[in-house]
């Protein structure tokens, strides 16, 4: 097999410099950002048609690292897409339950409904006890509706800079778990 590409992909506002991707970036530097456009207001047919190119481009198989709002981007966009077949496995991080008004600002609940198809290819969601965006059991029923395994990441917040993600060893641990399974 082919290295794979492995695609960061940022949720709402991006990940800062004290984010857990972008500490991943530093220590694994094949790893590419995509850049999805307006981060603060984002669009979902904008960021779909963005993580579609990313993909496209891509010269082999793709590896997806998503936090928080792009979970929610990957699942809409492995729908809508026939290039979701050079997808080897997505790390998916701290999904925010966008269906729920009361959790999360109005800016990601355009990405509602959350869909419900199982993922084309195999996934890990990570989710936390503690996220304010998103309850574990809605996490973990997000992992069961897109065919991926759950990791119950324990009380670690959103799993972010704000909760002191910056350094994610579990993070990294996963990723190359997920890489040498290829």
């Amino acid at each position: 097999m082919t290295q794979p590409t492995v695609l960061v992909l940022p949720g709402l506002g991006n990940s800062g410099p004290d984010h857990w991707q972008t500490w991943l970036e530093g220590r694994l530097p094949a790893l590419s950002r995509v850049d999805l456009g307006n981060w603060d207001a984002p669009e979902p047919d904008l960021w779909v048609a963005r993580l579609d190119q990313a993909v496209r481009e891509a010269p082999g198989p793709v590896v997806l690292v998503a936090h928080s709002l792009a979970c929610i981007l990957v699942a809409r966009w492995a729908v809508a897409t026939d290039s979701a077949g050079k997808v080897a496995t997505a790390l998916l991080v701290a999904p925010p339950d966008v269906e729920a008004p009361d959790l999360v600002p109005v800016e990601a609940q355009r990405f509602a409904p959350v869909p419900t198809d199982p993922l084309p290819f195999p996934a890990v969601v990570v989710g936390s006890r503690n996220d304010p965006y998103c309850t574990a059991a809605r996490a973990c029923g997000f992992a069961a509706l897109w065919g991926a395994d759950f990791i119950d990441a324990g009380e670690v917040g959103h799993i972010n800079g704000a909760s002191g993600h910056g350094p994610w060893p579990m993070g990294e641990t996963l990723l190359k778990d997920l890489l040498a399974q290829l």
